[in-house]
């Protein structure tokens, strides 16, 4: 029996007030087949997963193994056929900054607050306070287009934090980004969640990235998907890429994914 319920009495301690929590226990999810005369499509089987709140959990593992899916159920945008999935209302942030090529950046940012039926001047100038604290000032009225692929992911970003909820979603959020802009937007991002605290659950195919930015790593195994290895990430922020003991963590992660 499937069930999601919002956050409740037995979700764990949180580390800060006010933000939810996640709690995915014994969930399964399989699609119908793609074909005739395939066979059913299991995601998930068994995947248990706690992000408490304020904390950033990221998930790392093989392509097809349910990643995305996993997101899905945490923003309530499908439903486990099995186990039950406990969350307050979660935003997500996918692969692609997916912004209106015809609204200005401020806007774009703002749209989420539109949506929500926040006036239009209200809702530009808390977007372009935003903006100006993720060092966009100035490009408030820049289309995407006019903006690089960093810039235009902290548009995607804004967005995504004036929804209102507590709870993120990222889904590859740099992955289309070349390898010193995804570390640059990795360093903004550590610094941008200790500025606006979130719960956090990240799923990135880079296992260094989950270890730079997460308090918890999550190995799943290939499809379908279940967590074989959790790493604590106990190194202070912010962090070096060279210090040895996230390079240590960063080999045990990919020995845990090449088994």
């Amino acid at each position: 029996m499937l069930t999601r319920t919002r956050a409740a009495e037995e979700a764990p301690p949180q580390l800060q007030t006010g933000l939810g929590s996640v709690c995915l226990h014994d969930v399964g999810k399989t699609f119908a087949a793609p074909r005739r005369g395939a066979e059913p499509v299991a995601a998930l089987r068994g995947l248990s997963l706690r992000a408490r709140a304020g904390e950033i959990v990221a998930v790392v593992g093989p392509s097809g193994c349910g990643k995305t899916t996993l997101l899905e159920l945490v923003c309530g945008l499908s439903a486990p056929d099995t186990g039950t999935v406990d969350a307050a209302p979660a935003a997500l942030m996918a692969q692609r900054d997916l912004l209106l090529p015809w609204r200005s950046a401020v806007d774009n940012a703002a749209l989420a607050l539109r949506v929500a039926g926040v006036p239009r001047g209200p809702a530009r100038e808390q977007a372009a306070a935003l903006l100006h604290d993720f060092g966009l000032a100035g490009f408030e009225r820049a289309r995407p287009a006019e903006l690089s692929g960093g810039m235009r992911q902290r548009v995607a970003f804004a967005r995504t934090l004036l929804s209102g909820r507590t709870i993120l979603c990222l889904d590859e959020p740099f992955a289309a980004l070349d390898a010193l802009t995804r570390q640059e937007m990795q360093d903004w991002l550590a610094g941008a969640l200790l500025a606006q605290p979130r719960t956090v659950v990240l799923v990135t195919h880079d296992v260094e990235e989950a270890i730079v930015l997460a308090d918890r790593v999550l190995v799943l195994s290939p499809r379908p998907g279940r967590v074989v290895a959790t790493l604590e990430i106990d190194v202070p922020r912010p962090r070096r890429r060279s210090d040895p003991a996230l390079v240590a963590l960063r080999e045990r992660a990919l020995l845990e994914l090449r088994a």
